[in-house]
């Protein structure tokens, strides 16, 4: 690997490209601090993810970018500084910052990838697909012109209940397929239908958009062999690790009161 920082974030950017293989899934079961980050590492993990929930949590926030950018992105340092493997973070939809400013962030984070997510978060609503993609190419862009190859995972959010609520199941898969083919468009390496957890339609979104897809492991999604007969090409785990061990933890407080 290359002696220089910037040498060696090229290379973990393209090593953690390189393992989005439809088929050979690359499995992420998401940190959300230094520690978990470690863990994830020492139980032969390739790359490590961060879950947004997990991290605002951690730091006494809430989900949905209201820890403050500055908080998430010193921990996603952290956590990069800790571990010799790719570090991918969930930048959620890029906290209003622009395309330069996000960049910035990222890079002196010192992380090869990241999630960006099409929710407008001040609003509750999903983001004009043509805007969104828009802007999406500006922060490639914006990495292209700092020589910064990083992994934009482009999260579609068209499955969350209160969007297109009520839509027929085929309109809301349209919607889905339209708005990750334009994102691949405007440079996404990946995207991410999250909360699709039905393997007739994890099939059908998959060849549809011909291009790496994350699942989220939902207890209701196909088992990780089914995911990857079906062509997916990462899996995540969400904030699921995360709240699984404060649930163990407080049920190991709860077992210690007198």
């Amino acid at each position: 690997m290359s002696s220089s920082p910037a040498g060696a974030l090229r290379q973990k950017c393209e090593l953690l490209r390189s393992l989005h293989r439809p088929g050979r899934p690359l499995v992420l079961p998401n940190a959300w601090d230094v520690s978990s980050a470690q863990a994830v590492v020492g139980a032969g993990f390739p790359v490590v993810a961060t879950t947004s929930g997990g991290v605002a949590a951690a730091l006494g926030y809430g989900d949905h970018e209201q820890a403050p950018a500055a908080e998430m992105f010193a921990v996603a340092a952290r956590i990069a500084r800790s571990v010799d493997v790719p570090v991918t973070v969930d930048a959620e939809a890029g906290y209003g910052l622009g395309p330069d400013d996000l960049i910035e962030a990222l890079l002196n984070a010192g992380v090869a990838g990241c999630n960006l997510e099409d929710t407008d978060h001040s609003t509750g609503a999903l983001r004009d697909v043509a805007a969104h993609s828009d802007w999406l190419a500006a922060v490639r862009k914006a990495a292209e012109s700092r020589g910064y190859a990083i992994v934009i995972n482009a999260r579609v959010d068209v499955f969350f209940p209160q969007h297109l609520a009520g839509a027929p199941a085929k309109a809301m898969l349209d919607e889905g397929v339209a708005r990750a083919r334009a994102y691949v468009g405007a440079g996404a390496d990946c995207v991410y239908p999250i909360l699709l957890s039905d393997a007739q339609v994890i099939e059908d979104f998959t060849k549809a958009v011909e291009h790496p897809v994350n699942i989220l492991a939902l207890p209701a999604a196909p088992s990780i062999a089914q995911l990857t007969d079906l062509g997916v090409a990462r899996i995540s785990y969400g904030s699921l690790l995360h709240r699984r061990s404060m649930d163990q933890l407080s049920a190991l407080l709860g077992s210690l009161r007198p």
